[in-house]
């Protein structure tokens, strides 16, 4: 987010999502182990606003913020079956590929996590509007992590003035070089075949299972998370929720090139 002189509080629209399991591979591993990233990448939080809205959004300009959470971390391994090919000649005597009969397996131990919770911070009411009756399913992952929408609600987002205490999302490495995992994560895909990646650029993933990260940062906080944390730190002995404060994201997509801040 560019930084502003005198920031006042925004209007702003709360959506709430969860699943029971979430997988955010790493983008360059593509076989063997497969860890998962702790927070996903804009292109999965893009992602699911295209298939709220059942198109494929342009986003020529977009401002959004995203906190993530989970409860747990496993390993599941699966097995992936693998066909091989084999040449033919079709009717018309050209050589096509088909399934062959030699198939092998292939086992493969892939990391998730148990109990996601995505909350959005979206400024367009329509975009809102969206999860109300979503188009295609919402993914928090791939096609078994399932997401339900818990809540959308208005609120107000306020500005922070002194250091932002930031974890459960990403923020790019320039100009914050925030401590924290780095990875180059695409922003946004086409909608041509093949897909080409939009917007690449290094980021620092910060945890929501490490201590929050204090810096100079711009930020806002929801004043009624706040408030419920708050709420549930006084009935609860020992608790020590917090609410995050929430970077925006600025980004803007072109046929030739995306730009983020």
């Amino acid at each position: 987010m560019d930084a502003v002189a005198h920031p006042v509080p925004r209007p702003a629209f709360r959506v709430r999502l969860s699943s029971w399991t979430c997988s955010f591979r790493y983008p360059n591993l593509i076989s063997g182990f497969q860890p998962t990233l702790h927070v996903p990448p804009l292109s999965t939080v893009l992602g699911l606003l295209n298939a709220a809205a059942g198109r494929y959004l342009p986003h020529e300009h977009l401002e959004l913020g995203y906190v993530f959470d989970f409860a747990g971390q496993a390993v599941d391994v699966e097995t992936i079956w693998m066909v091989a090919g084999a040449k033919r000649k079709n009717a018309q005597k050209e050589d096509v590929v088909v399934a062959s009969n030699n198939v092998k397996s292939n086992p493969v131990r892939r990391e998730f996590l148990y109990e996601g919770q995505l909350t959005l911070y979206l400024f367009d009411e329509g975009l809102a509007d969206c999860f109300r009756q979503p188009v295609y399913q919402l993914l928090l992952g791939r096609s078994g992590d399932l997401a339900t929408v818990d809540e959308i609600r208005e609120i107000t987002l306020h500005p922070v003035w002194g250091p932002a205490k930031l974890r459960g999302q990403l923020v790019p490495l320039q100009p914050y070089f925030l401590p924290g995992q780095i990875q180059a994560l695409p922003q946004y895909f086409t909608d041509t075949l093949p897909r080409q990646n939009l917007g690449t650029q290094a980021y620092s993933v910060l945890s929501p299972r490490e201590a929050p990260v204090e810096a100079a940062v711009p930020a806002w906080y929801d004043a009624d998370a706040r408030a419920a944390a708050a709420t549930q730190r006084q009935r609860v002995v020992g608790s020590r929720v917090e609410a995050n404060d929430i970077f925006l994201h600025n980004v803007s997509f072109t046929p030739t090139h995306a730009t983020a801040g």
